[in-house]
């Protein structure tokens, strides 16, 4: 079952205008309670450390220094704004050295100052979520700063060059890292249990950005620890890497869909039309299909908007957890869907669609007290088969999800390709129209009934009197693979059927080929005897 990332709760007794003003009333109850056990810890240890830390001046002056240098950065970056979700910076690099270099307390302040400007300078977010940052900040903060004091009780021995107390500050710099991963990361998979735990914790990105803090925080420890006054020239650097930091992660959110999390159309259509060019250079294929949800208007009418919105999200999430990391996955529009298999052949994409159709008819969302379950229609293409450029194929693709639309939804459809291209096993399952010169002479008789004595001579037969026969082309119509049927392989045994209706063809796997004619052709009607010609279709043919 796959659950919406924020379930609500069902509004009742007033409950719904809490949760208006209060968000966090209408999270998940683990996520609540384990919310407002890390705030509570983190309360009470800034109640006990208060009662036993001694104040001084010079700590006072060091941390109000770093918080500055800190506020710098927010200010310098504001105006590029910060992305939505869970993101990064380097504020780090002013969190460290006060648990480095100053009482655990401070450690614990120290994110509390610097998140209220967030919310104040640069974006307005939920309450909860601010305040959540900073306790799970200050507590790792916390854990950090008394493991190093308890390992190093003189902090100056940092500016002293030694090893070992720069191999404990960095030490403390993991720990810090770690802790606060680990706390983020678990309330991230409490909001939505479905995100599976390697796209809450690290990846190669977020890994090599705690590098680059953790080096950068001891720097500006060893700094601070040497002189204030040379946190002036270790602030510009700094600011400089938080403004391209925050740059890439706008950049990546541009090219997100903020409802699914998938590539948007823009971005999905420059990665595919890369694909394509690659494809064209190896000579491999490709293949395209395009998901629609079915009857999701009536979701939306039924649930309300925002519910639709948990539909869509979760059949992202099952998009991507079905498909491969370098196939390319994006919301084309409303609840349209589209994806680009690179290496896919007719028969493997026929088995992802199946495989997507099938894993998402099973999926289930809670909304209030009901389960909501969708299906999807899906029209594929295939590289050089339907198409040789992106438009072709989504022009492809389109035509077969709407005759998979026509046909009753929830089913797979792909076009019939055009005779020219087709193999020997796909022609077997469509009847083509034989050329006039396929007919040879010895099969044309004249009728039974015809006379000797009603034939005339051959040499009063007028080339007016041959008319030619008028064949149209023929329509293709997309091939329906239905619900049922198995999509490992094509029987195309229906060619040996004797006689199949001109508008369609059954196999044993009930694959439906669908032809039809655009216009009846004006073939010319059966010859009878009142309209035979005056002399024998053999002299007539040999003497023209």
């Amino acid at each position: 079952m796959a659950a919406p990332r924020h379930t609500p709760i069902t509004p009742r007794d007033g409950v719904s205008t809490l949760v208006g003003r209060w968000p966090l009333l209408g999270q998940r109850r683990p996520l609540v309670i384990y919310l407002v056990g890390i705030v509570a810890l983190d309360l009470v240890a800034i109640v006990l450390l208060a009662a036993s830390t001694p104040v001084r001046w010079s700590d006072v002056m060091a941390f109000v220094a770093l918080m500055a240098c800190g506020a710098v950065c927010i200010e310098a970056t504001r105006r590029l704004g910060m992305p939505a979700g869970v993101s990064r910076d380097l504020l780090s690099a002013w969190w460290l050295p006060v648990a480095l270099l100053l009482p655990s307390l401070y450690a614990l302040l120290a994110p509390i100052v610097l998140q209220m400007l967030l919310q104040w300078r640069v974006r307005a977010t939920v309450l909860h979520r601010r305040v959540f940052s900073s306790a799970a900040i200050g507590l790792a903060g916390c854990a950090a700063s008394m493991a190093f004091h308890r390992l190093v009780p003189d902090p100056a021995a940092l500016t002293r060059g030694a090893i070992e107390p720069i191999g404990l500050a960095v030490a403390a710099a993991i720990v810090f890292a770690l802790l606060n991963t680990a706390l983020i990361a678990l309330a991230a998979h409490m909001a939505d249990p479905e995100v599976p735990w390697r796209e809450v914790l690290w990846d190669k990105e977020s890994a090599l950005l705690d590098v680059v803090e953790l080096c950068l925080g001891v720097s500006v420890a060893i700094s601070a620890g040497l002189n204030l006054g040379l946190l002036i020239l270790a602030l510009p650097p700094v600011v400089l890497l938080q403004r391209s930091l925050l740059h890439a992660q706008l950049q990546a959110a541009a090219r997100t869909d903020p409802k699914t999390g998938l590539l948007n159309a823009a971005a999905w259509q420059r990665e595919a039309d890369t694909e394509i060019v690659r494809a064209r250079r190896t000579g491999e294929t490709l293949a395209l299909l395009i998901v629609d949800i079915d009857h999701f208007k009536r979701v939306n009418d039924r649930h309300g908007h925002l519910v639709g919105d948990q539909v869509l999200a979760a059949v992202a999430a099952t998009l991507r957890s079905q498909l491969r990391e370098y196939d390319v996955v994006g919301r084309f529009g409303g609840e349209e869907f589209v994806v680009l298999l690179p290496g896919a052949d007719v028969h493997e994409a026929r088995q992802v669609a199946e495989r997507l159709r099938n894993r998402i008819s099973h999926m289930a969302v809670a909304a209030d007290d009901a389960m909501i379950t969708v299906t999807i229609s899906v029209g594929v293409a295939i590289m050089t088969l339907h198409g040789d450029d992106l438009i072709e194929l989504l022009a492809a693709a389109d035509l077969a999800l709407y005759r998979a639309k026509e046909l009753g939804r929830d089913r797979i459809c792909l076009p019939v390709i055009q005779p020219t291209h087709l193999t020997d096993t796909e022609t077997a399952a469509i009847p083509v129209p034989s050329p006039l010169e396929d007919l040879h002479p010895e099969e044309l008789h004249p009728p039974e009934d015809l006379h000797p004595e009603e034939l005339h001579p051959p040499e009063e037969l007028h080339p007016e009197d041959l008319r030619p026969v008028d064949l149209r082309p023929v329509d293709l119509r997309p091939v329906d693979l239905r619900p049922e049927d198995s999509p490992s392989t094509l029987d195309h045994s229906s060619a040996s059927d004797p006689q199949p209706t001109p508008d369609r063809l059954s196999t044993p796997n009930s694959l439906i080929t669908e032809l039809s004619l655009n216009e009846e052709p004006e073939l010319a009607p059966s010859p009878t005897p009142q309209q035979l010609p005056e002399h024998p279709p053999q002299t007539a043919t040999a003497g023209d």
